[in-house]
């Protein structure tokens, strides 16, 4: 009877974390009849991290990051990318600089830069005498891209796991020319993000930021109705709500996407991304 009771509790607690984990993705009740677990609830507990305390990642970590970032699917097994783990102050005070100078850059110990990478392959084809034409096209690129970022979330679940937070940084794109050279990237290679990792600093606690509602984002069958008004009101709202607790800037979620995507000028230097691409190897085809 004790084991029984003991069972009961048990769940009745991974049933209150879930619900509580899913609360806080939405700011609203989400009725999902599957009990948690400890991989669902460090991916739902996911934020990012832009504090860190000034602690090394304990020997072995970066390895194991790799190991995990390794098993994420790759397709045809083309593996097309590679990562660079940075760990000197001065070589990352100047990749944050060209990253539009964001502190946890230097804040944190370690920074993984995420690369797609064409030129192994290259290689491997002048090898064996076979021409890597393929590479040259677009779908080619958006491979190594689709690739590239399934690894390095693969990296993340992982790194969550043991207690380590991280951030994505697309600001890495600003001057891909840069930080290849910065990086001694060879021809047909791209710094497609960069990721820092390290503790969380407890004297800068995060919560969770809400996502839109499911109702935006999930249909079945086929893609449903294109008002998605109400859904929209509902998150700008939720989300004015979180910014109000963590002290942040009250801004619709609406206006500010719009805002990033207005045109050219909101893309931070990357509207010339193709030309960048082209000059370090890329075809794009």
């Amino acid at each position: 009877m004790g084991e029984v009771t003991k069972l009961t509790r048990a769940a009745d607690g991974a049933e209150a974390l879930r619900d509580t984990r899913l609360y806080d993705r939405y700011r609203a009740a989400l009725d999902v009849a599957i009990p948690s677990n400890a991989t669902l609830d460090t991916v739902l507990a996911h934020r990012s991290v832009r504090a860190y305390l000034p602690d090394a990642v304990p020997p072995g970590t970066i390895e194991l990051l790799v190991a995990a970032a390794q098993s994420a699917a790759s397709s045809s097994n083309l593996q097309p990318w590679s990562v660079v783990a940075v760990e000197d102050p001065a070589r990352k005070a100047r990749l944050a600089a060209l990253a539009g100078n964001q502190k946890q850059i230097l804040q944190a110990p370690l920074f993984l830069l995420w690369i797609v990478d064409h030129h192994r392959l290259t290689q491997i084809g002048d090898q064996l005498g076979t021409p890597a034409e393929g590479l040259h096209f677009l779908e080619s690129f958006l491979l190594g891209a689709v690739d590239t970022s399934l690894a390095a979330q693969n990296a993340v679940v992982a790194l969550e796991s043991l207690g380590l937070g991280s951030c994505y940084i697309g600001g890495i794109r600003n001057k891909p020319a840069e930080v290849a050279a910065e990086l001694g990237l060879p021809p047909q290679t791209f710094a497609l993000f960069g990721l820092t990792v390290g503790y969380p600093d407890p004297a800068a606690p995060a919560s969770v930021k809400p996502r839109l509602p499911q109702e935006a984002v999930l249909f079945r069958e086929h893609y449903g109705a294109s008002d998605n008004r109400p859904a929209i009101a509902a998150y700008d709202a939720r989300l004015r709500s979180f910014q109000r607790e963590q002290r942040m800037p009250e801004r619709d979620w609406s206006e500010q996407a719009s805002q990033r995507v207005r045109g050219a000028v909101s893309l931070a230097g990357r509207d010339v991304l193709r030309r960048v691409l082209n000059g370090l190897g890329f075809r794009l085809d």
